[in-house]
C-alpha cells in the first residue's frame, strides 16, 4: 500500500481534522485513514497522535510510518497484581471482558495478560489460563487465573463453597442503607433481564452484604462483600433495593420509570477491590487490594 511522503500541513488546512490531512494527502479511504490513525500508524510532529478528529492548525509536520508500533494505552492494559507457578491476579480494567464472549473477541484479560508477559519478556502462548472467575466486563478490579490443573481445581474449590473474600466498591442512587440482601436468582424475570424471582424452588441464592463508606450528594458509595458471586449479582441487589449503580445501563429502568434522577457517569461505578484466597498448592494465605481507578476516584471527589 503506497504511502505519502513525509508533508507539512499547508497553513490553508488550519482547522482540518487529521483523518482529513491524512486522505487528502494519500488518496486513500477514510477506513484505511482511520485504521492507520487508531493504531498510531501517523506520526505528528514525530509522535502518534490516535484521535482522527485532532484539529490541525497548519504547519505540523506529518508522517505515515505503517511500521510504527501500536501505541501502549495504559488504561487498556492488566496491571500483574501477583504472578506464580498455579495462580495469576490481575487489576482488570473496566471495559474489558474476563473471557472471550466468542471465538472472535480480542482484548479480552486473558489477551492483556498475554501481552503483559510478552513486555516481560516471558512465554506468552505456552502457559496454560484456566478460567476460575469472572468479573463484568464494565466492572474494574482484581481477578484471577490458573495456570496449571492444581491451582484449578483449588481455586474452584474455594469459590463454590464461598470462602473465597471478594469486596468490591460502588456508587449507587440514593441514600443506601446497610443490610444483607438475599434473593434467588434468575436469567429472565419476566422482562428479558436477569433479577430475583419469587417462585420456589427456582433461581440460585444469592447474598450480598452491603456497608456505608460514604455519603454523596444523591448518592451513596459502599462496600460490598459478596458471599455468592452470580453474575450480575451487585447491581441486581442493589437496582431491586431502588439504588442502581451509578453509571448502570440495564438494571436502571424500574428506578427511571419511578422517576429517579440519573446521575452521568464516565462509567459503572463497580470496582473489585479486595481478593483473598488460600493458595492452592503452598497452602498460604493471600490477599490482594486495589483503590478504584482515578476515573471512578475522581467522579467520587465532584459529588462530596
Amino acid at each position: 500500500m503506497p504511502v505519502p511522503a513525509p508533508w507539512t500541513v499547508p497553513a490553508a488546512a488550519a482547522g482540518a481534522t487529521l483523518a482529513a490531512v491524512v486522505r487528502d494527502a494519500s488518496g486513500e479511504p477514510w477506513s484505511v485513514v482511520k485504521k492507520w490513525i487508531a493504531t498510531g500508524k501517523v506520526l505528528v510532529g514525530g509522535a502518534a497522535v490516535l484521535a482522527i478528529d485532532a484539529r490541525m492548525r497548519g504547519g505540523e509536520a506529518i508522517e505515515v510510518r505503517l511500521a510504527a508500533p501500536k501505541p501502549r494505552d495504559p488504561l487498556r492494559e492488566a496491571d500483574v497484581v501477583h504472578d506464580d507457578a498455579h495462580v495469576i491476579v490481575i487489576d482488570k480494567p473496566a471495559g474489558v471482558s474476563s473471557v472471550p464472549y466468542d471465538d472472535r473477541e480480542t482484548g479480552t484479560a486473558m489477551d492483556l495478560i498475554r501481552a503483559a508477559w510478552r513486555r516481560m519478556g516471558k512465554q506468552a502462548t505456552q502457559t496454560p489460563l484456566h478460567v476460575v472467575h469472572r468479573i463484568d466486563k464494565a466492572t474494574s478490579g482484581l481477578l484471577m487465573f490458573a495456570k496449571s490443573k492444581r491451582g484449578e481445581l483449588g481455586l474452584a474449590a474455594q469459590l463454590r463453597d464461598h470462602s473465597c473474600e471478594r469486596t468490591y466498591v460502588c456508587v449507587a442512587h440514593g441514600a443506601v442503607r446497610a443490610q444483607t440482601i438475599e434473593s434467588w436468582l434468575v436469567a429472565d424475570r419476566g422482562d428479558g433481564i436477569r433479577g430475583s424471582t419469587s417462585h420456589a424452588h427456582q433461581g440460585k441464592r444469592a447474598v450480598t452484604h452491603v456497608r456505608i463508606l460514604e455519603r454523596l450528594r444523591d448518592a451513596t458509595v459502599c462496600e460490598i462483600q459478596l458471599e455468592t458471586g452470580k453474575t450480575h449479582q451487585i447491581r441486581i441487589h442493589l437496582s431491586e433495593n431502588g439504588h442502581p449503580l451509578v453509571g448502570e445501563e440495564v438494571y436502571d429502568k424500574d428506578f427511571r420509570n419511578a422517576g429517579g434522577v440519573i446521575l452521568a457517569a464516565p462509567r459503572l461505578m463497580l470496582h473489585a477491590a479486595t481478593l483473598g484466597f488460600i493458595h492452592p498448592v503452598s497452602g498460604e494465605r493471600l490477599r490482594f487490594e486495589r483503590p478504584p481507578p482515578a476515573a471512578m476516584r475522581d467522579w467520587i471527589a465532584a459529588r462530596r
